[in-house]
């Protein structure tokens, strides 16, 4: 392939050294303050997780026999094995950031155990992947049946072992077992043989299936063996469908699954760090951009139903219980460090910090360490929390990673400079400079830092100086105020021989701020400093917060909250935020004062979001003056009782295209594709596609199906559990609209138990679809 060709040549020149280098997790040691809490927290919940029922899939896999049984949920649907891969790297990254002897045990054990396995296959492969072995060697023959989300009816294989091989390589970089290392190498070479005798168009092919970040992961292996074939084999496994317009600047995201996406350009950036490759650099800035500044919400995080809205409307964002997921936070964070690595740009660790506090630090229960998936923006609607005998899902295991590299950022280095870029109480061991310093602070509680050195030297102290501070951030050295200069754009500089002692105070202003929904709709988050605030819900019902095994149980599918009920700022101008003022007594507490509010009595009490948990909340906040609310009432409270009406009738809904629905619903299909139209996604065939719907026993249903009216002169068969349900044929009637149809089922297709499968047949020569959405409905 041409384009592949003149992306290898891009690649041929010489690596350089970063602009800006963190420090170890080793070097930098957490103390007090919320993310200390979580760390504590995380190590808890990581030993209550058992390492013999994570490495069950691998045991089998490997034809040995059980030594117990492996976790429910996703660990026996499909991605049995991928949390393993996970709870490697958590181990070894929280051993970096703690110390704590149990956890290296831990991994140790887990590396032995697994090295065995690996031993047992014989050629290098280590995975937990059912039936990984044949589907293998099919790829490896050519024979390559992909799909967004299945290959050669996996469930995203390699999506599932990336996690396998980043946690190798990180047992071996955060925890030096070296035996890591080399499992790691044997599974990469495993990795090439296997491809080796695919064409770069089949390989391509083979990348339309989620595939994690294994163009990210090669690459490290490639810098840590020092062999360039590992290079090229992260370059090969580069989707260009993806890479290709985000060369040209262009924002192709509507609609694609976002955390398929994030990895592949983590690997892009990862790549030009290994390369010097300022095209691909800027690509990936550009990726960063588009869903930082355009597609994320205050918290920092990202997505709706796990994939890209327009840019230009976030209304789903607002109505979807499926809000942010965390996985798209944990690897955002990641970019963002690999482009800050290449230029210490402030606005990187704007959007860190933001993130960091109010999505990555949210996301965990801080008393039982439960993790978190979906955090719906929508107003007066809640979370769901994991468990660590019975929820698996890919939010657990990236979770587990998160709260172990709180460290990470907060420092960083270049030559003899020293930068501070989190305000986060925690000691420095430089040990290139032989440097010490303690970072004393109850940031966010309060507006000051203090930084005293433990073991001094000659070198630039350079503080952050945020965006959010409400005026000068102050520096005084030793009580008495002290000249900088600014040789980083967003730092404040401070060159000298530093002491045994020296204590340098930082206050930062802060200020209570708005902050519009990126798409300029009259909906505002409230923040102090970089710190979101919620209002904790009024709406009194009875929730469980713990989510159970099942498929979709990290959905938080509670009732939703009318949203004519949405407290609303009522005023002539939005300056409501003059309005709010702070709670004496009660850090980061503040009230809405005599603010007139809607949907809500008496005044709001807003807190840190990473403060709230177990309960309702709204984090945006709806404006309007008097006149116009009276006139949003009527109509959102006639779209409320419309969308309670069809929630209630709805027995189970499938959106095709979307990821999470279809592996839901056990997809499979043959000669099948997807894509986005207008927003709305959408599958068809010229074979067969089916779901399996559930019914929970009930009888008298109806399916009702979506169709795009421009779909015409297509024809197929709707068939349920193998029987006839409809002959479809499209017509262009309905025009350039969305339009459903409605058909009921006869009773003997439902006397099947609690559930039924629902399949697509394309007729010879034509299309089946494309289907909107699938909607199992009590007829009325």
């Amino acid at each position: 392939m041409k384009a592949l060709l003149s992306l290898c040549m891009l690649l041929l020149v010489l690596p350089v050294s970063a602009a800006i280098d963190t420090f170890a997790l080793n070097q930098v040691r957490l103390h007090s303050g919320p993310f200390y809490q979580a760390q504590q927290t995380n190590i808890g919940y990581l030993m209550a997780m058992n390492p013999d029922r994570l490495l069950a899939p691998y045991r089998r896999e490997a034809g040995l026999p059980p030594l117990t049984d492996p976790y429910p949920n996703w660990e026996s649907s499909g991605l049995d094995g991928h949390i393993g891969g996970h709870y490697l790297s958590a181990l070894a990254l929280m051993y970096s950031a703690s110390g704590e002897p149990q956890l290296l045990e831990r991994l140790n054990y887990m590396i032995n155990e697994l090295h065995s396995y690996q031993q047992k296959h014989g050629d290098g492969y280590l995975g937990g992947i059912p039936g990984g072995k044949a589907t293998w060697q099919q790829i490896s023959q050519g024979q390559i049946d992909a799909d967004l989300f299945v290959l050669n009816k996996q469930w995203v294989p390699w999506y599932n072992l990336h996690k396998t091989f980043a946690g190798l390589h990180d047992a071996y970089v955060y925890a030096g077992n070296q035996q890591a290392k080399q499992m790691l190498l044997r599974l990469s070479d495993w990795a090439l043989k296997l491809t080796s005798q695919l064409s770069d168009q089949q390989l391509q092919q083979m990348l339309i299936t989620e595939y994690g970040g294994m163009n990210d992961i090669l690459a490290k292996v490639a810098k840590l063996s020092g062999d360039d074939k590992y290079l090229q084999l992260a370059l090969r496994f580069s989707e260009l469908r993806i890479m290709q317009p985000l060369l040209q600047q262009q924002d192709v995201l509507d609609g694609l699954h976002a955390n398929t996406q994030i990895p592949k350009i983590i690997g892009m950036a990862q790549l030009a760090s290994q390369t010097n490759n300022d095209s691909w650099y800027q690509a990936a800035d550009f990726f960063w951009q588009q869903v930082v500044n355009k597609r994320s919400v205050a918290i920092g995080g990202n997505s709706v139903r796990e994939h890209f809205h327009p840019s230009d409307d976030f209304s789903s964002m607002l109505t979807d219980v499926e809000g942010p997921e965390t996985c798209n936070t944990y690897n955002m964070l990641k970019l963002t460090k690999l482009l800050y690595q290449r230029t210490p740009e402030p606005r990187y660790m704007e959007y860190y910090e933001r993130a960091l506090y109010n999505h990555i630090l949210s996301s965990q229960h801080p008393e039982h360490g439960g993790l978190v998936y979906f955090t719906p923006m929508r107003p007066n609607h809640y979370r769901v929390y994991s468990s660590p005998e019975h929820t698996m899902w890919c939010c657990v295991g990236s979770g587990i990673e998160n709260h172990a590299k709180y460290g990470e950022m907060i420092y960083a280095h270049k030559g003899d400079q020293l930068y501070v870029n989190l305000f986060v109480d925690s000691s420095l061991n430089w040990q290139q400079q032989a440097v010490k310093l303690r970072q004393t602070t109850a940031f966010p509680d309060q507006d000051s830092s203090l930084i005293t050195i433990e073991q001094g030297g000659k070198f630039g102290l350079n503080i952050r100086e945020p965006q959010w501070a409400a005026a000068k951030v102050q520096l005084t050295l030793n009580g008495k105020a002290v000249k900088f200069t600014s040789t980083t754009p967003g730092y404040l500089s401070l060159q000298r021989q530093w002491r045994k002692g020296d204590k340098l105070a930082i206050t930062l202003p802060m200020q209570t701020t708005l902050e519009q929904l990126p798409d300029n709709s009259k909906h505002y988050a409230i923040l102090h400093g970089p710190i979101v605030l919620a209002a904790r819900s009024q709406w009194q019902d009875k929730l469980s917060f713990i989510a159970d095994s099942s498929r979709m149980g990290h959905i938080a599918s509670g009732e939703q909250c009318p949203v004519d009920q949405t407290p609303t700022f009522i005023s002539d101008n939005a300056d409501f935020v003059r309005h709010i003022k702070p709670v004496a007594g009660k850090p980061l507490t503040f009230t809405s004062g005599d603010a007139v509010l809607a949907g809500v009595e008496g005044p709001l009490e807003l807190v840190p979001f990473f403060r709230l948990h177990d309960s309702r909340y709204t984090l945006y906040f709806p404006h309007s003056n008097a006149g116009q609310w009276q006139q949003q009432q009527h109509l959102l409270r006639q779209q409320s009782q419309l969308d309670s009406q069809l929630a209630a009738k709805t027995i189970d809904m499938i959106r095709p295209g979307e990821q999470q629905p279809e592996a839901d619903h056990q997809f499979a299909g043959e000669k099948t594709e997807a894509g986005v139209h207008q927003g709305r996604h959408w599958r068809h065939a010229t074979g067969w596609f089916s779901y399996r719907l559930n019914t929970g026993g009930q009888q008298a249903l109806q399916l009702r199906l979506t169709y795009f009216g421009a779909d015409s002169n297509r024809h197929f068969q709707v068939l349920l559990n193998n029987q006839l349900l409809a002959d479809v044929s499209l017509t262009d009637e309905q025009g350039d609209n969305f339009y459903h149809i409605d058909y009921p089922i006869p009773a003997r297709l439902l006397n099947t138990g609690d559930s039924i499968e629902l399949k697509f047949v394309a007729a010879p020569g034509s299309v089946a679809g494309g289907i909107y959405e699938v909607r199992l409905m009590q007829i009325d």
